[in-house]
């Protein structure tokens, strides 16, 4: 009984040295709660249980939002720095074809997808060696085809960016790829006046890397830049 009675002395001293050790505990606050309730019996409400009760539910559901902020914060810090990285690669060579090749390479991996692809309209139907030579990375549609590709043949308004599963006839643009390509962004370009317009294709063997509800601000601004590169090449 004296060493019980010693031990309670020490945890009493304890607690009243450093009460915060008790407020900060949940399950020791829940406990004397609970102690109190029984107290009281049956027939009493304690009301700043139940409010208490009320405020932990709105704290954990603030935290939750609070960590979800931070973690969506990262995630675009993250993406713009990708981006930015991708960019000043893409910006490097001094060649056309390098400039393709790399498009192809280095950007895609910076960028992480499996497929990159730059469709231009073209209303010649010579053939051009080039595309052998580049035939990864570049290829050559129709007049119509950007818009009828990003809209998927619906009636729907232009879109800068477009951010989906693949539809059928993706291979018709990711070639030998297209069987395993199962998401894509496809961004519209601006070729400057007087050309036909565009298109640069990001493709990811992963389903779910771009979907329709995600934000399309870094891309927007990655097709913006890469737009105005490729009215450099084509002057």
């Amino acid at each position: 009984m004296a060493d019980r009675a010693n031990i309670a002395q020490e945890l009493r001293a304890k607690i009243i040295a450093e009460p915060e050790v008790i407020l900060e505990d949940r399950d020791l606050m829940r406990a004397l709660i609970a102690a109190n309730e029984r107290a009281m019996g049956a027939n009493i409400v304690d009301l700043r249980g139940i409010a208490m009760e009320r405020l932990e539910a709105r704290l954990d559901r603030l935290e939750d939002t609070h960590r979800s902020v931070i973690a969506a914060a990262y995630e675009n810090l993250a993406g713009t720095n990708q981006v930015h990285r991708a960019i000043l690669r893409m910006l490097d060579p001094t060649g056309f074809e390098d400039f393709l090749k790399d498009l192809g390479g280095e950007v895609a991996q910076i960028l992480r997808v499996d497929a990159v692809r730059l469709v231009l309209e073209t209303r010649q139907n010579d053939h051009d060696p080039t595309l052998e030579r580049l035939g990864d990375v570049l290829c050559v549609a129709e007049p119509g085809f950007v818009e009828t590709y990003m809209s998927g043949g619906r009636p729907v308004p232009q879109r800068a960016v477009v951010l989906r599963q693949t539809l059928p006839g993706a291979e018709t643009i990711y070639g030998r790829t297209g069987d395993w390509i199962r998401s894509e962004a496809a961004l519209r370009l601006d070729l400057g006046d007087g050309r036909l317009p565009g298109m640069l294709a990001l493709g990811a063997e992963d389903p779910h890397q771009f979907r329709a509800n995600q934000g399309s601000d870094l891309l927007t601004f990655f097709g913006g830049v890469f737009e105005r590169a490729m009215r450099r090449w084509l002057a």
